[in-house]
């Protein structure tokens, strides 16, 4: 199994790639689809060396830091360790993707598969990320343009922006981050948010048709369409009922975080 040991600026090539998992620690990761053969360049360095193995049986490529694990990513945040590179990678879009950064920003763009990123407190880009994407973060943000098919997010106060979506599934769960989300419903789509603090803000086309569930114990509710029964008891408000033909379904679920439901301009 060919394995490289990089410590500065250096570029590669590589065979067959079907699984792709890549874990850095600071400074810049880009993760591209490319029609190209696999590559890998690493443009700057100031502490290494990362580990790159290619199992070319299984066509699998690991780029990664010899003592960082997926478990070990929160320890590194407050360790004394400090280590950063700029680096990025391109791989087939049918490819399966595994990312993971600490507190470096990162890009993932153009896959349809499988994709999983997690972060500590990094920024992460999804851009025309489709198939089924897994985004989980600490307090580091997550931002999804031109998304479609599954999007699963899990966050502790990490936000998420969700820029022109159109999801089969959308779930996204954060106890104070803020979830920000630009949609277009299909019949079969789903939207299901939960937080605790965090804001809730849904902006969604004016003919969409879909069921809504929105509920707060203590948090604001605002809503821009008509025909949703709003109603207020101790320790509950609520926002119900059908828009349009139904067909969708729209959940959001807070403690004390505001929801908003805005309605977007006719085209």
């Amino acid at each position: 199994m060919p394995q490289w040991a990089i410590d500065g600026p250096e570029k590669l090539t590589f065979g067959d790639v079907r699984t792709l998992n890549v874990r850095t620690v600071s400074g810049r990761l880009d993760v591209l689809a490319s029609d190209g053969p696999p590559v890998l360049e690493v443009t700057d360095m100031n502490a290494g060396p990362l580990i790159v193995t290619h199992d070319e049986a299984d066509g699998t490529l690991t780029v990664t830091y010899k003592d960082l694990s997926w478990e070990g990513l929160l320890s590194w945040l407050a360790g004394p360790r400090k280590r950063r590179c700029e680096l990025a990678i391109a791989v087939p879009r049918t490819c399966a993707v595994n990312a993971g950064v600490v507190t470096a920003s990162a890009t993932v763009a153009g896959f349809e598969r499988r994709t999983r990123v997690r972060s500590v407190s990094g920024e992460i880009v999804l851009d025309g990320v489709s198939g089924d994407v897994h985004a989980e973060a600490v307090s580091g943000s997550v931002e999804s343009r031109a998304m479609e098919g599954d999007l699963s997010f899990k966050s502790v106060s990490g936000d998420l922006t969700v820029a022109g979506g159109t999801p089969r599934r959308l779930r996204a769960n954060t106890v104070s981050g803020r979830i920000t989300a630009d949609l277009v419903l299909r019949p079969t789509s789903h939207v299901t948010i939960n937080t605790v603090s965090g804001d809730v803000l849904v902006r969604l086309p004016h003919n969409v048709d879909t069921d809504v569930k929105v509920r707060s114990t203590s948090g604001q509710l605002d809503c821009a369409f008509d025909g949703l029964r709003e109603r207020f008891a101790p320790g509950m408000r609520s926002l119900t009922g059908r828009l349009g033909d139904g067909m969708a379904a729209l959940s959001a679920t807070t403690v004390s975080g505001q929801v908003a439901l805005l309605r977007g301009e006719r085209r």
